[in-house]
C-alpha cells in the first residue's frame, strides 16, 4: 500500500475533505459572529496538477533556497484554508451563509464517502491478493 500512487492520492484527498469538514463547522458554529470571515479549503487544483501533470512547464529547483513551481509528489500537495473577505452576507460583516455552508457539508460528505468506499475496495483487493481467495 505504500507505493501504491492511488493509495497515497485517496489519502490526500481524505485529508483535504477532513479539513474542509472542520472549516466549514467552524463556518456554521460562527455564523452569527460579527466580523467573522468564512473559511474555504483548497486542494484540489494542487492535487490535480500532481496526477495529470502541470500545465505549463515546471521550473527546475537546483538549490534548496529556490521556490519550487509546485507540489512535484503527492505528499508535496498541502490543503490551505482560505479566508474570504470580500464577500458579506450580513451587515454586521459576517458572510456566513448557513445554506451555503450545508451544501458544502453535504458535497464533502458524498466526496469523504466516495473516498473511504474506494479505500474498503482497495484494502479488500489487497487482502484478496494476500489470502489467495
Amino acid at each position: 500500500m505504500m507505493g501504491d500512487f492511488n493509495w497515497k492520492v485517496m489519502e490526500k484527498t481524505m485529508e483535504g475533505l477532513s479539513r474542509r469538514f472542520e472549516a466549514t463547522s467552524r463556518n456554521v458554529a460562527n455564523a452569527s459572529t460579527p466580523e467573522y470571515a468564512r473559511r474555504n479549503v483548497s486542494f484540489e487544483d494542487q492535487l490535480r496538477e500532481v496526477v495529470q501533470g502541470p500545465r505549463r512547464l515546471p521550473m527546475t529547483v537546483t538549490n534548496e533556497g529556490h521556490i519550487p513551481s509546485g507540489p512535484m509528489t503527492v505528499g508535496g500537495v498541502t490543503p490551505s484554508e482560505i479566508r474570504i473577505y470580500d464577500e458579506k452576507f450580513r451587515l454586521d460583516g459576517n458572510n456566513v451563509d448557513p445554506e451555503r455552508e450545508m451544501a458544502v457539508m453535504s458535497q464533502t460528505r458524498m466526496a469523504y464517502n466516495a473516498m473511504s468506499r474506494f479505500a474498503a475496495k482497495k484494502s479488500s483487493l489487497y487482502r484478496l491478493v494476500i489470502g489467495g481467495r
